[in-house]
């Protein structure tokens, strides 16, 4: 797979762990690209921190709004029900224990559910945008990101970037396999197509635990 296929196999898998009529927040990059593979019997309402509820599919290219954007300012659309509203509105769902599920990307993911997604010492900072809130007032918390950067592998046993939160991550989606966050370590519930789980292991810092539903 390309990087962009790549990006669209694993937002498809997190897609699967929607549950109807939830309310659902997707950070910015790879995670945007999961409502677009939403199951047509599932009513889910997209929350975006930039101010609305209701985000639909990314438009086609003759159909783009330059009005209607996410939190990473890419084009979107608004379904029928969909509201606008100011960014303390929205920030009050956030904070307020509304949203069901959030889905982040990550530099790095550790064994006790720790996230480092927002900076790098020593590079360019744009800022945390809403993650430390969504991290800190979603109900369940899933990181959708590739499995390895450059080789460099992003699930550790313990972080080495500035953490974003601490101990929230409930679910780790790649284009390798799923991982749970348990008390007792990271649990492989399951291995994609074409890898192995001695493969996953290889790409990961932190010890593995084979479920036996594998």
């Amino acid at each position: 797979m390309d990087k962009d296929q790549m990006q669209d196999f694993i937002a498809q898998r997190v897609a699967k762990e929607l549950a109807d009529n939830s309310v659902v927040n997707l950070g910015i990059g790879l995670p945007t690209r999961v409502a677009n593979f939403v199951a047509n019997d599932l009513t889910i309402h997209f929350q975006s921190e930039n101010g609305f509820v209701g985000l639909g599919p990314a438009p086609d290219a003759e159909n783009i709004n330059p009005n209607i954007v996410n939190a990473g300012g890419q084009p979107v659309t608004i379904l029928t029900g969909g509201a606008f509203f100011d960014s303390a509105t929205s920030f009050g769902i956030i904070r307020g224990g509304h949203v069901d599920l959030t889905v982040l990307g990550a530099l790095q993911v550790d064994e006790l559910g720790n996230i480092a997604n927002y900076m790098i010492p020593g590079k360019l900072v744009p800022g945390m945008g809403g993650a430390m809130d969504l991290l800190s007032g979603a109900k369940r918390v899933i990181v959708a990101m590739e499995h390895t950067a450059k080789g460099d592998k992003k699930i550790l046993k313990k972080c080495t970037l500035p953490l974003t939160a601490a101990g929230v991550v409930n679910l780790i989606i790649t284009e390798m396999g799923v991982i749970e966050v348990t008390p007792e370590g990271l649990v492989l519930k399951e291995v994609a197509p074409n890898y192995t789980a001695q493969q996953v292991q290889d790409a990961t810092d932190a010890i593995l635990i084979i479920s036996e539903g594998l």
